[in-house]
Parts: C-alpha cells; structure tokens; sequence
C-alpha cells in the first residue's frame, strides 16, 4: 500500500490494454504500488474492463463499473449488461467513433472517464489527493491495423484531463527500464521488452545505476501491434471458431458457398466481441444459420452472443496459454449455455499458431536495434517484462538472439507502473517524456 497515502508527491499510471496498475512516491520518495480491495481480494492488478447496466431507480439512466467489480457486475447479471474489455486498443483506431450502451452514445474519452472515476474511488485515500506530477505510460505503437498516433493522443489528452492535472506521456518500456535502472551497478546499455495485451514495444536505454551523477538517456524504440490479445486469439481461431462455423458452408440462390470471414472479425477483440449482441447481427445470424451446411455450427455462435459467452471463453483460453508456459500440454475446457468444449493443446501447436507473430516481433525487435545503430552484440542486458513474456517461445527469441545470461525478468504486471512514478519525481522528466507520435 502506497505510504503517506493521502498525498503523494507523484504518480504513474501503467494504464494497460488488460490490466492497469497505479504507482506513487510517498513524500519520504519511497515508491510502492496502489493496492484495491477487489472483490477476490486486495490486489496491485486492476483489470482494463467496463460494465454498464440499466439502473432500476432512476428510469432512463445507466449505472456502470470498472475493473474487477465490473467483472463481478457483470458475472452476477450477464444478461442484463454490457461487459467491455480493451477499449485501450480502440485509442488509435479511426473505424471507431462510439459506442451505444443502452441509448447512450459513449466516445473513447466517455469510456476512459468512466473508467478512472472508478480506478479513483477504488484507489481510496491513496488516490484521494492527486499531485501535480502525474505520468501516463502509453505503447510505442498503438494497436490496430492502421493506427493514428495523432488521434490517439487526442483521445487520451481528453481521456486524462478527468484528473485535473497536467500529465506527461513516457513510452512504457522506458518506464519499465527506469525501474530497472535500480538493479545496475555499473552503467549499462539495456533493451527492455514489454508484452502488453495490445502491443509488444522495446526500447533500448542507456542506463546508470541508481544514485549516479551521469543521467540515464533513452537511446530509440520500436512497437508493434502484436502481443498477448493476438495470442490469445490464435487459440480461439484454431480451437474454438471452427466449432462456430468458420470454414463452414450455406446455401445461397441455389450455391453452396463459404461463409465469409467477416462473421467472425469480432472475435478477434475482446472489446468489439460484446458488441455484437445487437438485433441486426442477432437477425443476420439467424439467417446464416437457415442456410449453413451445419446449422448446429451457428447455433452454437448464437448462444456465444446471445448468452455472453466471450468473457469465460477468453478467460479460458488466458488459462490455457499461461499453462503451455509452465507445461508441454494444457486441456482447454470450456462449458456454457449451448456450447461446450474439452480438447488438449500441445505447446508445439500453439508454438506454430504464433510463429508468424513472433517473426514480427523479432523484425521489431531488428528496428528498434537498427534506430540506435547498435547490433545485438551491445546489448549488455535485457529485461522482459509483460504477461506474454513468460510464454517459452517469446523467451527463446531473446535467448536466442542475446544469450540467456544477459536476460533478466521479473513484476512482469507491475514494472512498468514503478518506473513511471519513479520518473515522474525525477528531475529530467523532460528528457523522458514522448515529444512527438512518431511510431516506432
């Protein structure tokens, strides 16, 4: 629990495609983690979710959650609500311009005030007293296909104004290194690489041990959209969507055709894959499946929709990817209102699901060396930080490429959010923050 919490002199925010986590330093400039009595018990961890329901007292509004009480909201009601995960990965995106829960029509910036209103008050006395000095970490290429950096900083300058400060963006592996910077006892040349849900971004810093005099300086970084949503969704697109239909058949005008991609585009986003229990794509459904080769297919995609079955599908499939980290085998067991699944999953077929990712990651991985005219042989050490670094072949990569012995790990959910409070106490803060949205 953050110390003198009631007025802390600075903060940082590791605000995160699925997890958020919140830093401060005390006025004695020690740092330590906000922690959040949730519902499952007091955690550092506050899950990037939204729910919304219609409130029963007052006719016409729209009551709303966040993070794990928005998952317990909306366990208890699944029927009556709408559940919304990563809608940080819709900061970028010009496809999107609202949302419309219940009648009510939400931007980016509505869901992100919706969001840290309950991130504040969950935060209690430790976030009751905001201070001037505020840091933001944002991903060195935002997720998407064709991202714009330029309205994704409008989005989040709107989104952040809800604190009433001013506040500095600082990419987040080079928060992630500043905290690191406390494990070095000499200076050292130091790629971090941070697997959030939405982006895998590496920044290479040249860093001096904590209390030297010579300055730590940030030397270049890359990103890609690629990280753990993207896993995750190879495990549902082998597994579990052919069981909805995908590379299925209908009839159409007297033609068996196949049944486009397009159905199946949602799934691919835990954010857009609430959205579409709506009477349009519900009627569309319901047409397809009058006509599919293999009606019970669609069937079972309807009740996916209709019974809002995305959250415990993702959440097993979460389950089974942190098991092939750990195990050569994991058994994916799902069981829900017309649809139910057990198969095993060997770690060499999810390997080859990734492959292509990961041979993204590594050309990223080439750029961000490239951008600081330095070869792999300069890297003194690496630190890995994200839930998807703890994925075997994401490790091998770096082990292959660097040697084991120069790779370091460790508060792979939290890191990041250390190292931005720690900058944003720092004299230098200037130094560190993002200039400009040029993407890596």
């Amino acid at each position: 629990m953050l110390k003198d919490a009631s007025c802390p002199r600075a903060i940082g925010i590791d605000f995160g495609t699925t997890n958020s986590v919140v830093a401060g330093i005390a006025q004695d400039g020690a740092p330590s983690l906000v922690d959040f009595a949730a519902p499952g018990g007091s955690a550092s961890v506050f899950r990037t979710a939204l729910c919304f329901w219609q409130d029963e007292v007052v006719p016409g509004a729209v009551a709303h959650e966040a993070g794990p009480w928005a998952i317990s909201e909306f366990l208890d009601f699944p029927q009556g609500s709408r559940f919304l995960q990563s809608f940080k990965s819709l900061a970028a995106s010009r496809l999107f311009d609202f949302t419309n829960i219940f009648g009510k029509r939400l931007e980016f910036e509505d869901l992100g005030h919706v969001f840290l209103d309950h991130l504040l008050h969950h935060g209690g006395d430790a976030l009751a007293a905001l201070p001037d000095r505020i840091v933001i970490g944002r991903p060195v290429r935002y997720a998407g296909a064709r991202p714009d950096p330029e309205l994704a900083r409008a989005r989040y300058d709107a989104m952040f104004a809800r604190l009433g400060r001013a506040v500095h963006y600082v990419y987040e592996p080079l928060g992630a290194a500043y905290g690191f910077a406390s494990r070095l006892n000499a200076p050292a040349n130091v790629m971090v690489a941070d697997f959030g849900g939405g982006t895998s971004d590496f920044s290479i810093v040249r860093l001096q041990p904590a209390g030297s005099r010579q300055p730590s300086v940030p030397l270049g970084s890359a990103g890609i959209g690629i990280a753990g949503d993207r896993f995750d969704y190879r495990i549902m697109n082998h597994l579990v969507l052919p069981l909805l239909g995908k590379g299925g058949t209908y009839r159409s005008f007297d033609k068996t055709v196949d049944i486009p991609a397009t159905y199946f585009h949602d799934f691919s986003d835990w954010s857009r894959l609430s959205l579409m229990r709506n009477r349009r794509t519900l009627d569309e459904l319901n047409k397809l499946q009058r006509g599919a080769t293999d009606p019970a297919a669609i069937d079972r995609m309807i009740a996916v929709v209709e019974n809002e079955l995305g959250y415990g599908l993702y959440e097993t499939v979460g389950s089974v990817k942190r098991m092939l980290s750990t195990q050569t085998h994991g058994r994916f067991q799902f069981e829900g209102p017309g649809l139910s699944i057990d198969a095993d999953i060997a770690r060499s077929d999810f390997e080859n699901w990734i492959a292509p990712d990961l041979a993204e990651i590594e050309a990223t991985v080439d750029r961000a060396l490239a951008k600081t005219k330095l070869s792999a042989r300069d890297i003194d050490q690496l630190f890995l930080t994200g839930g998807s670094s703890l994925i075997p072949a994401v490790r091998c990569l770096f082990e292959r490429r660097f040697g084991e012995e120069r790779i370091a790990a460790g508060n792979e959910l939290t890191s990041i959010a250390h190292g931005l409070a720690l900058i944003a106490q720092a004299d230098d803060l200037d130094q560190w923050t993002v200039k400009d949205d040029d993407e890596g």
